[in-house]
């Protein structure tokens, strides 16, 4: 760019910055802004739009056009120039505008006379405020240094409205982050809590967005540069090898630290007049725009890095570090990107619930939360840009939805729907002591899942009559190097202490997929569901899962144990990882260790193709278990991790069911004892239907005991299986519907 150029677009921000620096409402800012920018350019036009929710944009000041149109003139996103350039996050250059496809002539603006056009969205971290627009009589294209000066006059426009500074009436000119709110996002872990945002790594506050000093702007961004050079350096050097995933990483981060292009164009905005962080702001909402438009997720993933390591420079040079000693509020919702289960951890049961920008279903953290019991909800896109600490929130873990900053008739449903929640449990405890009895005589056992030993105080409160799954991956996953024997001995002991002489069933490390050990080298699989993973590593490295039975052996104590496989596929598998343990009972017996008072060895059933084993199979498991959100991704063949297919087939699907019912036969004929496993265990509706096709033990988080124990004390489950067989027949696609018709007529 000429030093001319360079000099003009510095003058610009200068006048901006004395412009916004003089006393005045909002809507008199704007004002001014408009008339300096159309003076500076030239140009007959400077109209600033400004959304007024997320899909409406609206003519909030305007040299050139009608003042009459102001707060008048509205536009969908999308809709016109305008609204293109705000939806795509891009400018658009036009010297015919009305050629254009997509253009909107808007009669109130007067517009008529104007024929080139040049939008550039006004945006922050990919987040899209509004759209800055200048226009002229003469049919022009703008050049690219005109394009370029207005993008840096949007940068400040973007901060500036971050900051405040245009506050007015009406929608548009409302104060940031003080609008109410709601996000959708998947749901990691089901139930309702209301709290106070605690973000786990608080937003950077970029207050000086155009630069007093270039030259010293400069000195400052290379000495952050070098400090951050010298940081990933340290970092690389430190990582822990064979970790191949942290280390593409960290060169990904030494790729960008070292990018001479990154480094220009950084140089280029400060010269331009941008500050540093401004600077370093910029590049990074670039990076998050086109996040949003990059299918490839490799490619993803790096400007993920990218956007990674402009938070580190943004730190370095605000000094707003991740740790600002900011207390926990009362009630605090943890706001994130993303987390790791350690990390969640250390937050522990203080926590009323966890919203993410990012993560799954089948996330690490969701794990965590699950065993936390508390409501998770993942990719609620734009929470961290949209929240700010203490900010009052309401999670619905039941739907998916986040209430931010909720208005008071919302606040007050939402604590009516939470009261209606508290007084069920209080009678749900009325029957804790009570046996899960239907009234045809038949008994359900219910049990409960567990991963940590916070999870074992709700053994009792919950009525639960033992632990029917017990993960023990959350002990690996949390750690940066493998457990030792002896630290796991003790907390399998721990956990049977806990259990006060209720069954535990231990399933063994079920790695692999979405669960990656940090200190495992990641194995890259198109498809890691369908892969390398649990019972299959366990065979092939041998090593960790005998160190892991031994734990479990030494545990008991002579107590009882109760050791699960999971994923088993076949017959093979099954035997192999059965006389690992029987193995290991002889290695403890020759060493002279107390050997447990009796051992039952059993599999989960996750595969299909296990149904279908050999008679051999059922007859020499001792007990098996359905791992039913594995089965049902597989039976449907929909990924319960992607959001458009998991939601697309029931669980209640007849075929589904009548599946279920093949494989409590098949157990039947052998005496196998079988039990059903999984979040839809827990669903009332779910775990009736599963107890009229013959199951007889459902394991459930403890939360859930309560209200499937209270429906099906209510219920005859031969109606239940008559209501079913009817639907079957009539060719029904689920039994859903009929089920919950029959138990509104039954009151």
């Amino acid at each position: 760019m000429a030093d001319g150029t360079e000099s003009q677009s510095r003058k610009l921000l200068r006048r901006l910055q004395a412009a916004l620096a003089e006393a005045g409402a909002g809507q008199e800012r704007l004002d001014r802004i408009t008339s300096i920018i159309a003076e500076s350019m030239g140009t007959e036009v400077c109209s600033i739009y400004l959304l007024r929710d997320s899909g409406t944009l609206e003519l909030c000041a305007t040299e050139g056009l009608s003042s009459e149109a102001v707060h008048v003139t509205r536009l969908r996103v999308g809709e016109g120039l305008v609204g293109r350039v705000a939806k795509r996050l891009r400018p658009i250059n036009a010297a015919d505008a009305p050629s254009e496809p997509g253009f909107r002539y808007m009669a109130e603006t007067g517009e008529e006379r104007y024929t080139s056009f040049l939008g550039v969205p006004i945006q922050r971290l990919g987040e899209n405020l509004g759209v800055l627009v200048v226009q002229s009589q003469e049919e022009r294209r703008y050049s690219e240094d005109e394009v370029y000066a207005l993008e840096v006059v949007a940068m400040v426009l973007a901060e500036m409205t971050e900051l405040g500074a245009f506050v007015g009436e009406g929608e548009a000119m409302a104060a940031r982050h003080q609008r109410s709110v709601v996000l959708n996002g998947g749901i990691g872990q089901e139930g309702a809590a209301e709290g106070h945002v605690f973000l786990h790594e608080p937003r950077v506050v970029v207050t000086n967005p155009i630069a007093e000093d270039p030259e010293a702007e400069l000195e400052r961004l290379n000495d952050a540069v070098d400090q951050l050079r010298t940081s990933v350096d340290e970092m690389l050097s430190n990582a822990p090898k064979g970790d191949k995933e942290q280390y593409d990483v960290l060169q990904a981060y030494k790729m960008f630290a070292n990018s001479r292009g990154w480094m220009r164009r950084m140089e280029a905005d400060i010269r331009n007049g941008l500050s540093a962080e401004a600077a370093v702001e910029k590049e990074q909402s670039a990076a998050r725009a086109r996040m949003e438009t990059v299918p490839d997720a490799y490619l993803r993933e790096r400007l993920h890095d990218l956007d990674d390591l402009s938070n580190k420079m943004l730190r370095l040079l605000t000094g707003q570090g991740r740790d600002t000693g900011a207390e926990l509020p009362d009630n605090p919702v943890l706001v994130a990107r993303n987390i790791g289960p350690g990390e969640l951890l250390e937050y522990g049961r203080s926590l009323r619930g966890v919203v993410l920008e990012e993560g799954s279903v089948a996330s690490h953290a969701a794990i965590v939360a699950r065993a936390l019991a508390i409501p998770l909800i993942v990719n609620a896109s734009r929470i961290t840009t949209e929240a700010l600490n203490g900010d009052l929130i309401l999670v619905d873990g039941d739907q998916g939805v986040v209430h931010l900053r909720p208005e008071e008739t919302v606040t007050k449903a939402f604590r009516d729907k939470m009261a209606m929640r508290a007084a069920a449990q209080e009678r749900y405890s009325s029957i804790r002591d009570k046996p899960a009895e239907t009234l045809d005589g038949t008994v359900i056992g219910l049990h409960m899942n567990a991963g940590l030993m916070a999870d074992l105080p709700s053994l009792p409160s919950s009525g639960a009559e033992g632990v029917g799954l017990f993960r023990t991956e959350l002990q690996f996953l949390t750690r940066s190097t493998v457990p030792r024997r002896g630290s796991l001995a003790a907390l399998y002991s721990r956990v049977m202490d806990a259990a006060g002489g209720k069954r535990v069933a231990f399933r063994t490390l079920d790695i692999g997929s979405d669960k990656v050990l940090p200190y495992m080298k990641p194995q890259d699989e198109p498809n890691p569901a369908l892969g390398w993973r649990a019972i299959r590593v366990g065979l092939d490295r041998p090593g960790m899962m005998r160190m892991q039975l031994q734990a479990m052996i030494r545990a008991a104590a002579g107590r009882p144990l109760t050791v699960m496989f999971p994923f088993i596929a076949q017959l093979e598998e099954f035997t192999e990882a059965r006389n690992h343990l029987l193995r290991e009972l002889d290695r403890e017996k020759a060493l002279g260790h107390v050997l447990p008072e009796s051992v039952e060895i059993g599999a989960m059933l996750e595969t299909p193709s296990l149904a279908f084993a050999p008679r051999q199979f059922f007859e020499l498991a001792d007990f098996i278990s359905i791992g039913g959100n594995d089965l049902k991704q597989f039976f449907f063949a929909a990924d319960r991790e992607n959001e458009r297919v998991r939601r697309r087939y029931d669980t209640l699907n007849v075929s589904f069911l009548t599946f279920i019912e093949q494989i409590v036969a098949r157990c039947a004929e052998t005496d196998t004892p079988l039990s059903f496993c999984g979040e839809d265990a827990g669903r009332p509706i779910e775990a009736l239907c599963f107890a009229a096709m013959g199951l007889r033990t459902l394991s459930m988080r403890p939360a859930s005991i309560g209200p499937v124990k209270s429906l099906l004390r209510r219920v005859d489950l031969r109606e239940v299986r008559s209501v079913i067989h009817e639907a079957r027949e009539n060719g029904a696609q689920s039994v859903r519907e009929p089920v919950m018709d029959w138990l509104r007529q039954q009151g």
